[in-house]
C-alpha cells in the first residue's frame, strides 16, 4: 500500500477537481470526483438540504458559478485524514456570500479515489 503521502497527493487531486468544479461551475468534472451513488446533505443557514449526486449536480448546472460572477478562488483543505482506503477530508469553499465547510468521505474504488458522500453547511462568519 501507498504511503501516507502518495495517499494523501492523490486525495488532493480528486479535491482539486472538485474545487475546480464547483469554482467554474464544470459539472462532468465535479461528476468525475464523485462516486455514481454519492449523496450530498447537510444544512444551509439551518436548513436542511439533501440531493442525491445528480440533483446537486443539476443545482451547479443551472446557477451562475463563482468564476462568471467574478469571485476570488479561496477553497482550501483545511485537513485530510486517511485509513487504508478510506479518508475523510474537512475543506471550506468561501463562495457567493457563504462561507461553506464539508467533509468530504472518500474510498479508493478500482485504484482511483472517489467521493461518495459529501456533508455541507455554512459557517457565519
Amino acid at each position: 500500500m501507498n504511503n501516507y503521502t502518495d495517499r494523501a497527493a492523490d486525495i488532493a487531486a480528486v479535491l482539486s477537481d472538485y474545487f475546480n468544479g464547483v469554482f467554474k461551475g464544470d459539472t462532468e468534472l465535479l461528476r468525475s470526483a464523485f462516486h455514481p451513488q454519492a449523496l450530498v446533505a447537510g444544512d444551509v443557514n439551518g436548513q436542511p438540504y439533501f440531493k442525491t449526486l445528480d440533483q446537486y449536480l443539476d443545482g451547479v448546472k443551472n446557477r451562475k458559478s463563482p468564476f462568471e460572477l467574478g469571485e476570488s478562488f479561496r477553497m482550501e483543505i483545511i485537513s485530510i485524514e486517511i485509513i487504508n482506503l478510506i479518508a475523510v477530508a474537512k475543506v471550506r469553499l468561501p463562495m457567493f456570500e457563504f462561507n461553506y465547510h464539508d467533509l468530504l468521505s472518500l474510498t479508493k474504488i478500482d485504484g482511483r479515489w472517489v467521493i461518495v458522500n459529501k456533508l455541507l453547511t455554512n459557517v457565519t462568519m
